[in-house]
């Protein structure tokens, strides 16, 4: 309780540096309001407080204020003091609460009539707004004290609570509530048995029909891929308007797409045995509701620019944006350059990752086929990201060097000692070594300083003219300023090449991948109206400085021509629109005519449409929510979509139910289990075990490695012989599966990056298959007979693809993930779940993926490693993802080893017979073989 005035403030460093100057005071001489300082004094009455919350921004906490007709967000709080902030706003309300039940405690018996009322008939499951709905029918303060959104009854005095009678269980006790709730939904599974045995034609599942009939204040649906979760939304809507609990104007279905949209409508009118066009339910998109509010406010729909609802407009409008800067603005021209072409990639250090293996990974060009090396715009190959930068922007200069050329110093001992150097100018015959050392003067790699000392001892033994650079510099920002100043001082001439000639060796893939990263801080940016200031600190905690204050300064610039551009048409993005309506619903101006709002693929949902959701919710009193989805399918982080929303749904949200929908209607069991376990070895994803009506197929993962030649088309080639022997297989045994003549089964080829589209936009046509090709991100809610999984194998642009999970996404997003690559083990999830009978997985065979690797841990001998014409591969039982080949020792030996050598160096004398397998004990001693 609050006993006497308290003030609270921002930070000192959030008054500095952020100009946040709010100022709220609780006063125990006026304990029915709050008085907050925006700019001048103002108060908000308890009453009309409808909830507080704090959450996590950028680089501080805020405590946000719901009240009638407006939100205030206090920023600029540590955690601990927004907690702290939060918990006194509650207390300060509840105790004025108190103070009102208090002064009408003779009313309580007429409260209590009405509770007995609801809980007698036992006629509808009732969560806590219902029951403070009825509370609230009853005049007086004591009724509009208990039935506050924010009434807690921990929080008033134990003296107080004792006036309560029994029935006020109901609303102060949730294990009461929970007992009622429980049995209620018992006896309306039984009492409603029929009618969920015949929803379109089909029988819900148990699971579905109790997401029917639960309706919390806020409910999350958390659904498996392929479990029927449009079947549930139509479902619940049907449920709630035959037991008459809300009328149909009273509710909203939201989806995130038209053709979505359009689905459920269609389901849902079906249900109801009426025609689409008399639906009185609301069945929409956010962007179609935004428009709606704004129209029906404004009398005149908003103002959208004309590329908004192009599928590549946005793209389209970024790419020129940047053109036009590259031509009027000679920094951003700067800063694009040195991104493209200097800092194409973090670097990361390597005691950042799991093992040295990752971090190999990590750093090595897709191109090479050694796995050890990366690919720099002087077509040579170096050893490292710090390397790489050096040597790119030589050649973005026109300095002629050499790499690692081989010289040799002669010892004290008079012996010869032998060395590379990593760089050599030959115009001036200097040498450069760029030394992996740290500000400490400290080494990340064993005997490191040694061998340093003992190349600098030789350089100025030899009298031979020598520079250094060092890691600390690449870290502090320093490097290519040293590297450009020690070239200047020996007169090499630095000759920077035209931007027409540096674009054009630019990879494609980059500037897209820029492009993207782009598109997703621009939302962020002008959502919650960021600053150049607080990137640019927000930079400081990266990994990669230099690089994420690069790109800070040069995407501030672009986000100023996008909303120049919009400003100067007078037109309004997609995100301005939904923001525009939010406002619009928060000051009242819209008054919401919805109770019940469903809302579905919710792992998909934004900040933007999260705040229209809550403000629908609030403005309306007792309104509900049900949010259904699927966070292992949450695969759209670049268009603004926000996993923690959905996976903090209650801190989000409030006190919900969260029910599970664990049965799948189209992998069979292996796939199911397989995929599952696979998703869920990210910790931060909510766990589900995933029942299959359909039965586990053996071996139903094939892994196919193809030996890959640069330059050469291996996987379009590879696929295309799968398609046809898959055509001729399915001819051969026409008899089990086809149910009438021209009956085809259905074969999805998936690809990663659109680069790997096999097809060309001509899809080959087959007698027994029916085949379609689309990205990973496309097939999301498609299903197939069988999947192809093209290229699943390491690299930038490979899978998991590396370049997606750039770190320069925490620039702007206030709550990252943490585990590594967690968006690309979602989406390699979704395009595992997409079949029904089986999957084949392509992959590079001297680099396939670390996902293969895990599920032949996952699967074990349910993984078929085979060649493109089906012979089985012998799977290597030490590094799982190699195979046996035949090798020569010495005195003509023969002896089997893996191909993924040196990364595996198992060997053995024999190899096993086609088609028999090697048992999980004998996995365990690679060196002897046992035939099972």
């Amino acid at each position: 309780m609050i006993g006497r005035s308290r003030t609270y403030r921002p930070s000192l460093w959030a008054r500095i540096f952020l100009s946040e100057s709010w100022k709220l005071v609780l006063s125990a001489s006026s304990s029915d309001r709050i008085r907050l300082q925006l700019g001048a004094d103002d108060d908000i009455p308890c009453l009309d407080v409808a909830e507080v919350s704090s959450s996590k921004a950028l680089l501080w906490h805020t405590v946000e204020i719901r009240s009638k007709g407006r939100v205030d967000a206090l920023s600029g709080l540590t955690a601990k003091s927004a907690q702290t902030l939060r918990d006194d706003l509650l207390a300060f309300v509840n105790q004025h609460l108190a103070e009102l039940i208090d002064s009408d405690k003779e009313r309580l018996r007429e409260v209590d009539t009405k509770i007995r009322a609801i809980t007698d008939s036992n006629q509808q499951y009732l969560a806590h707004a219902d029951v403070s709905r009825a509370i609230a029918s009853v005049p007086g303060n004591a009724s509009f004290a208990l039935a506050h959104p924010l009434f807690d009854a921990n929080l008033i005095p134990a003296t107080l609570r004792a006036y309560l009678p029994t029935s006020f269980s109901m609303l102060t006790d949730p294990a009461v509530r929970s007992r009622y709730n429980e049995n209620f939904v018992v006896h309306e599974m039984q009492k409603f048995d029929g009618f969920f045995s015949n929803l379109g034609g089909f029988s819900l599942s148990q699971e579905q029909r109790e997401a029917c009939i639960r309706l919390e204040d806020n409910n999350l649906l958390v659904a498996s891929a392929g479990s029927g979760k449009s079947a549930t939304m139509v479902g619940k809507v049907a449920y709630v308007l035959e037991k008459g609990l809300y009328q149909p104007g009273e509710i909203l279905v939201l989806a995130f797409n038209k053709s979505a949209a359009d689905e459920l409508k269609e389901r849902i009118a079906k249900q109801l045995g009426i025609d689409e066009d008399a639906l009185e339910c609301r069945v929409t998109t956010f962007h179609a509701l935004g428009r709606g509010i704004i129209e029906e406010t404004e009398g005149k729909p908003p103002q959208l620019a004309n590329w908004v609802e192009h599928p590549a407009g946005e793209a389209r409008v970024i790419d020129k944006i940047i053109r036009e800067l590259m031509d009027t603005n000679e920094e951003f021209k700067r800063l694009w350059i040195d991104l493209l072409s200097i800092l194409p990639k973090a670097d990361i250090p390597a005691e950042v990752f799991d093992s040295e293996a990752d971090y190999n990974r990590y750093i090595a060009d897709r191109n090479d086929q050694s796995g050890s090396t990366i690919g720099t715009l002087a077509e040579i190959y170096v050893r490292s990201l710090q390397e790489q930068r050096i040597a790119n922007w030589l050649w973005v200069h026109s300095v002629e060097f050499e790499y690692e050329k081989q010289i040799s110093f002669e010892e004290e001992d008079g012996s010869q000692r032998f060395v590379q150097p990593d760089f050599h100018y030959p115009l001036t015959d200097t040498f450069h070594e760029h030394f992996a050392i740290n500000a400490d003067g400290s080494s990340p790699f064993d005997n490191y300083l040694e061998h340093m000392q003992g190349k600098r001892a030789g350089y100025k033994r030899e009298e031979l003219d020598f520079f250094e650079t060092t890691s600390a510099q690449a870290r502090d920002g320093t490097l290519l300023q040293r590297l450009e100043a020690e070239l200047v001082k020996r007169d090499i001439p630095l000759i920077e090449k035209s931007t027409e000639e540096i674009l054009k060796a630019i990879e494609p893939v980059v500037i897209t991948h820029y492009q993207k990263l782009i598109g997703v801080c621009i939302k962020h940016i002008r959502a919650s109206q960021l600053t150049l200031e607080m990137l640019l600190e927000r930079a400081k905690s990266l990994h990669d400085k230099p690089r994420a204050q690069h790109f800070a300064r040069a995407v501030w610039l672009i986000t100023q021509a996008y909303s120049r551009k919009l400003d100067e048409a007078k037109r309004i993005d997609f995100d301005s629109m939904i923001g525009d309506a939010v406002r619009l619903v928060e000051t009242g101006r819209y008054q919401s005519p919805y109770s019940l709002i469903l809302v579905d693929e919710f792992q998909d949902i934004s900040d933007p449409r999260a705040n229209l959701i809550k403000a629908l919710k609030h403005q309306k009193p007792f309104t509900k929510v049900f949010a259904v989805g699927d966070d292992w399918q949450s695969i759209y982080r670049f268009a603004g979509s926000d996993i923690t929303i959905f996976t903090q749904f209650e801190a989000n949200f409030g006190a919900c139910w969260q029910g599970r929908l664990e049965q799948t209607y189209r992998c069979n069991q292996l796939l199911a289990d397989t995929a599952a376990r696979f998703v869920q070895r990210n910790p931060a994803q909510i766990t589900k075990t995933v029942r299959s009506t359909r039965a586990g197929i053996p071996r139903s993962i094939r892994v196919i490695p193809v030996t890959v030649e640069w330059r050469k088309p291996s996987f379009p080639a590879a696929c295309f012989q799968l398609l046809e022997r898959l055509d001729t297989f399915l001819e051969s045994i026409a008899g089990q599966w086809r149910q009438q003549e021209g009956h085809k089964l259905k074969v999805l080829v998936l690809w990663r990056y659109n680069l790997l589209d096999p097809f060309g936009g001509q899809i080959p046509q087959f007698s027994n298959i029916e085949v379609t090709g689309l990205s990973f991100h496309r097939s999301k809610g498609l299903e197939a007979d069988y999947t192809v999984l093209l290229d699943v194998s390491e690299g930038d642009y490979g899978v998991p693809s590396r370049i997606e999970d750039d770190e320069l996404l925490n620039l702007v997003i206030p709550r990252p993930e943490t585990y590594a690559y967690a968006e690309e083990r979602r989406l390699f999830y979704v395009a595992l779940t997409r079949a029904s009978r089986g999957t084949f997985i392509l992959c590079n065979r001297r680099k396939p993926s670390r996902y293969i690797r895990e599920l032949c841990e996952i699967a074990d001998d349910d993984v078929r490693f085979e060649a493109v014409d089906g012979k089985e591969l012998d799977q290597c039982p030490r590094c799982l993802v190699g195979q046996m080949v035949e090798r020569q020792g010495r005195n003509n030996t023969t002896f089997y080893g893996c191909n993924q050598f040196p990364e595996c160096s198992h060997t053995q004398k024999t190899t096993r017979l086609s088609g028999e397998k090697i048992c999980r004990q004998d996995r365990e001693r690679p060196t002897t073989l046992q035939v099972k």
